[in-house]
């Protein structure tokens, strides 16, 4: 599958050392994009770069917690140094939260996940702007997610977070269509990528929760089919699509 207008380009890819950031980097780097990898982990992180470069591409890999503003400015940096500029900013690293209720949720888990999830996309974005305005044009895609559609798929922060990331979305893709730059996410559904929800069964939360998902979601998806939308969305395929949230879900949003 071709995708035009990455050969060449400049990519960011956050949380990529596993997941769907992972299946998203090699995507990228499959179309002939120049990919940096940002990951917390910093083995994985140089694992992507190094099977990218290995395959003929151009990745650079950046170790760091996003949490941390300058780590941020680094991801950001780097990227343009390497590659001369910034032309894609897939927004795409995240934590769960332990699926608690609001009244359950104390002040830490709270600030993680809004810290993770939300305010550093921001900031992310944020810091890329000005390269991509530099250059007339920029895509960035987020990967948002089914609770940011709905208030049964996790628990209170997170929630809150994917909600916040689809207003984002729609905020930048308002504020900057003029000055060609798109703004996109994917709001995967239930997606086989190892991570683990360390959540309480006994917790109101969870109790609630875990009914609703079980009852509604299809079957589970791949990470390699959620990079397929996101580099969809990244590319000049979708050169006409703006502020849009794809639900990536096999029909789970429909219900």
């Amino acid at each position: 599958m071709t995708f035009p207008g990455l050969a060449g380009r400049g990519v960011v890819v956050t949380g990529a050392a596993s997941g769907i950031g992972r299946a998203a980097a090699l995507k990228f780097a499959g179309q002939g994009a120049r990919v940096l990898v940002a990951d917390l982990d910093a083995k994985g992180a140089d694992e992507v770069a190094r099977e990218i470069e290995e395959s003929g591409g151009t990745a650079v890999a950046v170790a760091g917690d996003l949490g941390d503003q300058q780590v941020v400015n680094t991801v950001v940096e780097r990227a343009v140094a390497a590659f001369g500029g910034l032309d894609v900013l897939v927004n795409n690293a995240g934590v769960m939260d332990r699926m608690s209720a609001l009244g359950e949720t104390d002040d830490a888990e709270w600030e993680r996940v809004l810290r993770i999830n939300l305010t550093a996309p921001f900031q992310l974005t944020r810091a890329a702007l000005p390269h991509m305005l530099a250059a007339g044009r920029g895509s960035i895609v987020f990967t948002a997610s089914e609770a940011g559609l709905r208030g049964g798929a996790a628990g209170a922060a997170y929630t809150a977070s994917k909600h916040g990331v689809n207003g984002l979305v729609k905020n930048l893709a308002v504020m900057y269509r003029k000055q060609g730059i798109r703004a996109n996410a994917v709001a995967p559904g239930p997606t086989a990528t190892g991570i683990r929800v360390d959540a309480d069964p006994a917790a109101h939360g969870p109790a609630v929760v875990g009914p609703l998902i079980g009852a509604n979601i299809g079957r589970m998806g791949s990470a390699e089919e959620q990079a397929d939308a996101i580099v969809f969305l990244a590319s000049d395929a979708a050169a006409f699509v703006n502020g849009a949230v794809l639900p990536v879900d096999d029909g789970w949003a429909a219900v």
